[in-house]
């Protein structure tokens, strides 16, 4: 397998070099100028020798230069302006440019299998560019999207770099099995689909930091894409068929510009900490609930285990065990170099990156690193036939950390706990009285993962309106863990020895090959414009799983080498294969360019469906018309654009896991006299089919006065059926459930704002404005036969699918101290049947508002991102007061006592077993569900950006950039964006850096 990689790779660089051959062979003349304005010179503009890719942009100072024929035509484009066209004639020319009202002709949109203006768009398509990208200092590009985009909702699993998140695109639409990835997007880079089942489904060994999920987009740098796109309606994720249904984001990398050869140095450190503490008891208060919990318990006698009390401890200690264990600044270092260039007929780009990104926890190895490589190729004939585009993106990523989060000790840590060192400087056990936080940071976890993407997109024109097309791709992630535990973690007085040391390793590997040919053709009849594109899809993904475990070894020294433990226990070991194959059509028509009409169908085979269900057949219409080119509108001089849009159609999901449909076995690593098994693990069902979402769109989109407020009012329903779950089995078949479909359909409904303003356009001062809201409503429409399944205590018709079912709580009885529940059924016992207050843990509504303000060389962009929520709080964690084994918020200081009777919470004790028992009851009632609402400072970045000349230096551009700087909610926890209670929030971040061009 491995051959067959270094041989592709072999390829590419050969043909990287065969390309390149042509790099300077045309003579040019060097052109310089200036482009200006009505109000002085124009920055970003582009510069294109018309009939080739070669072309530039204008700097601060809205000067060019480029390399060009004698006689050619240079084409100046600008967002908001009037297109014009200079014959090379001089090597020196000023140009000036007039704005329009038909700016957003100009945008192109890229979906993936074609481009689309933004004027001619008939889908719902969201884009974010590497100005938005490289505004924050983030580790994963997902980061960079939260807030800015209508419709996608991201959260970040964990602040501990290498995580994962995650996204929602327009809500969920399956009911989902666990195992499976049945609400994730698709992930397209450069073409190539990327999954992140290549590095979920491993061990488990991530269980405690990144609760099994590591985002495959880690592998990308955030200053190597160009643009990201997310595709929503059914006319945008119709063509992708049974991969589309929960939306698709398309991740562009940056090509080369043509002109001289730049190279681009960009060097940057960021301070990373815990932005808010909870408020936790002091001492003094801490010790006040002690006393008054024994009080209440009647004991005078202490045991042996209160040891804050029989004087094993110094009750009076103070330790704030939040700045102890995730108080420390996680340190960050990135550093790329990049060189670019070309001529007007092969551009390329190459990018090379390194980061760090420490933790906040105390001794914590190097955290993770990145290292990442960025080779992109682009040519184009000089008979403008062939369009060769080759792209490889190579990282290794690798995370070296304590095996555990410690967010949740230092949150339940006493604050009268001992010390963390002895004078000698050895870890406090307190003469076996206490648990030290410190020593589980010995147990540590490190993974390494490689990913490489390969992709080569060939085109070649046989005539002026039709093309033949290729596009081939190779990826391959491979995702190495271990985790070791020397005998040392534990306390001495264990006397345990490295026999009981143990060391785990776990291997994810996956690789996937895609070939797509195409064919497209376009023609225009007068005032009709016809498009049309046919193509195929072939895919195939291999997943190879290996995890070994070794106990008991001679010596640590030896604890990486599992062939030298004394017991060796093989704990998986997995090989899958899914084949996928395809053909896709799209079909557009326009009328005068202000009717439009596009329809997109494709037909989909996959290997995870029963025998009966193998093919499915997807598609949609889509339908544009662009008002403002009516002769009615002709005479509105506010009105610079306006369009109607709309889209019905099916897509699919297939991410439902492999062989979830047949006879499986699984291998039993315990042995039965001395030699491994199987056991069958799974039933075949040949009607296992696909999960099919019916999208419909209506948009409306318009801009006014000169482009200064462009607006879009988007409303979509999505209805997901046959959704696929497990149905439960009697005991007497030896199999817990067999998957199967289900009637049951989920609705995705809502409203999408956009609204851009320019609120000041002048020579020196630009200021816009970007605000973006969702509403998104979920609901459970149908589920035939629920009230006789097993999900009847899981769903209700007619309420959102994230439902919890919970204890009702009446509040604390007075006389007694104890928390009141519910009791439906009336029998005097508080258990599961009655479970009957549904709680929706749901997002009502989420967006953001960015502001972008310059003044000549100055920038500053700031943006707010807001979200409306139901979470679980920290009455999900807490437990009876009064006891030695945590602390408590300082909510907790408002408890029942006699003189307080209406207390928020339970008596303190340590000895009331009604109290005890009460504790699940409360955590599972609907008091730990409540409003985590927040609005957050996502990010600020204020730059500077000016030229030396004289130096040879392009531009320089230093910034200092901020990512959650400041949250407010009344949110009860330590932050309101989780997806597990109790791990570490995402980290206030500030950065400082520089670019340098030259």
């Amino acid at each position: 397998m491995k051959n067959k990689y270094n041989t592709s790779c072999i390829s590419l660089l050969w043909l990287f070099f065969c390309l390149s051959t042509s790099l300077y062979a045309q003579e040019i003349i060097s052109v310089q100028g200036r482009v200006d304005g009505a109000e002085g010179p124009l920055v970003g503009v582009t510069v294109l020798i018309k009939g080739t890719q070669s072309a530039t942009v204008t700097d601060s100072n809205g000067a060019f230069k480029i390399k060009a024929p004698k006689g050619a035509s240079l084409l100046f484009e600008f967002m908001g302006y009037t297109s014009q066209e200079r014959e090379v004639k001089v090597n020196a020319m000023i140009v000036k440019l007039n704005q329009n009202t038909e700016s957003l002709k100009e945008i192109t949109i890229n979906t993936g299998y074609y481009n689309v203006k933004e004027r001619e768009r008939t889908g719902s398509i969201a884009k974010i560019t590497a100005k938005d990208i490289e505004l924050s200092p983030v580790v994963n590009p997902l980061q960079a999207l939260q807030g800015r985009m209508a419709g996608v909702h991201i959260t970040q699993n964990t602040g501990i770099a290498g995580g994962g998140f995650e996204i929602e695109i327009r809500g969920k639409n399956s009911l989902g099995l666990s195992s499976t990835d049945a609400n994730k997007p698709m992930y397209v880079i450069d073409g190539v689909p990327i999954s992140d089942i290549s590095v979920m489904n491993s061990s488990g060994f991530t269980t405690n930091l990144f609760n099994n999920s590591i985002s495959v987009l880690n592998g990308i740098n955030p200053k190597d894409i160009e643009s990201i796109e997310i595709l929503k309606d059914a006319d945008a994720t119709a063509i992708y068929g049974s991969r589309g249904a929960n939306g698709v984001v398309l991740v562009t990398t940056k090509k080369g510009i043509a002109g001289k050869t730049r190279f681009t140095i960009n060097s940057s450190a960021s301070f990373s900490k815990v932005g808010k503490f909870m408020n936790m008891m002091n001492t003094d208060q801490f010790n006040q609930m002690r006393d008054e919990a024994f009080a209440n318990d009647g004991i005078t006698l202490f045991p042996a285990n209160a040891y804050d009390m029989n004087g094993m401890w110094d009750r009076n200690r103070y330790t704030d065990w939040q700045k102890e264990l995730i108080g420390g600044t996680a340190i960050s270092k990135d550093i790329s170099l990049g060189v670019s260039g070309g001529n007007n007929f092969t551009r390329f780009n190459i990018n090379l990156a390194h980061g760090e990104n420490g933790t906040v926890f105390p001794q914590s190895g190097k955290g993770f690193v990145r290292n990442s490589a960025l080779i992109n190729l682009n040519h184009l004939s000089k008979d403008d036939k062939w369009n060769i585009n080759v792209m490889a993106n190579y990282s290794v990523s690798t995370n070296d950390l304590p095996s555990a989060d410690l967010t949740t000790p230092a949150l339940k840590l006493p604050p009268n706990a001992p010390a963390l060192y002895e004078a000698n400087g050895k870890l406090n056990w307190q003469n076996n009285t206490f648990m030290n936080p410190l020593a589980p940071l010995g147990k540590t976890y490190d993974n390494e993962v490689q990913m490489l993407v390969l992709n080569t997109n060939i085109a070649y024109k046989i005539t002026p309106s039709t093309s033949l097309k290729i596009n081939a791709g190779l990826t391959t992630n491979t995702l190495d863990e271990r985790v070791l535990e020397p005998h040392t973690i534990w306390n001495p007085f264990l006397n345990r020895t490295s026999q009981s040391s143990q060391s785990q390793k776990a291997n994810n590997s996956s690789d996937s090959f895609i070939i797509e040919p195409q064919i497209h053709w376009e023609k225009k009849f007068g005032d009709h414009s016809l498009k049309a594109l046919l193509g195929g899809t072939f895919q195939s993904n291999t997943n190879d799983l290996f995890s070994i475990t070794g106990r008991g070894f001679s010596s640590n020294a030896f604890i990486r080498n599992i062939g030298l433990a004394r017991i060796k226990e093989v704990n998986q070991i997995g090989n899958s294969e899914y084949k996928y194959a395809a053909l896709f059509t799209r079909l557009n028509y326009a009328y005068k360019d202000k009717y439009i009409v596009n329809l997109t169908g494709r037909r989909d085979g996959s290997s995870r469906f029963g025998d009966n269900n193998k093919f499915g057949n997807f598609g949609a219409v889509g339908a544009a018309w662009i008002f403002s080119e009516e002769s009615f509108a002709k005479d509105l001089q506010w009105l610079s654009f306006g369009k109607l849009r709309g889209s019905y159609g099916t897509t699919g999901s297939d991410a439902i896991g492999d062989y979830m449909y047949l006879d499986t076995y699984t291998a039993n690593t315990v042995l039965y006299n001395g030699l491994p098994g199987l056991y069958p693990s799974r039933l075949f069902n040949p009607n296992y089919s696909w999960e099919k979402t019916t999208k419909l769109e209506a948009a409306i989109e318009f801009s006014l006065f000169k482009d200064r407020i462009n607006t879009s009012l988007a409303w979509y329903q999505n209805r997901s059926s046959n959704q696929l779950l497990a149905i439960n089995l009697p005991e007497i078949t030896g199999f817990p459930s067999i998957s199967d479909n289900f009637g049951a359909t989920v609705q995705n409904r809502g409203w999408e704002l956009n609204l851009n303003t320019v609120n000041v356009q002048t020579e020196n001062w630009n200021w816009t404005t970007n605000f973006n809201i969702s509403l998104p409503e979920n609901k459970l429409i149908a589920f035939p036969g629920l009230e006789d399944s097993t999900y009847k205590n899981r769903y209700v018709i007619g309420k959102t699918i994230n439902l919890v079912p919970t204890y009702n709580y009446e509040g604390i009885d007075h006389s007694t101290g104890l928390y009141k529940f519910t009791d439906y059924d009336n029998n005097n016992i508080i258990n599961a049947q009655d479970k009957k207050v549904f709680v929706e843990r749901e997002m009502k509504f989420h967006g953001g508002l960015q502001n972008t303000l310059s003044y000549k060389n100055f920038s500053l962009d700031f943006l707010f991102q807001f979200v409306k929520q139901n979470n679980y709080n920290f009455d999900k964690m807490v437990t009876v007061p009064g006891l030695l084994s945590t602390n408590y918020p300082l909510e907790v200081l408002d408890r029942w006592t006699i003189s307080n009777p209406n207390g928020n919470y339970t008596a303190a004790t340590t000895s009331n077993n009604a109290a005890f028992n009460q504790i699940m009851l409360l955590q599972q009632s609907n008091r730990a569900i409540s409003d985590a609402s927040f609005i957050r400072l996502k990010n600020v970045s204020l730059s500077y950006q000016l030229a030396l000349p004289k130096l040879g230096i392009e531009t320089v551009n230093l910034y200092v950039q901020g990512q959650n700087l400041w949250t407010w909610t009344n949110y009860y926890g330590i932050d309101p964006e989780f997806t597990f209670i109790g791990n570490l929030p995402p980290l206030r971040t500030i950065a400082f850096g520089m670019q340098l061009t030259f």
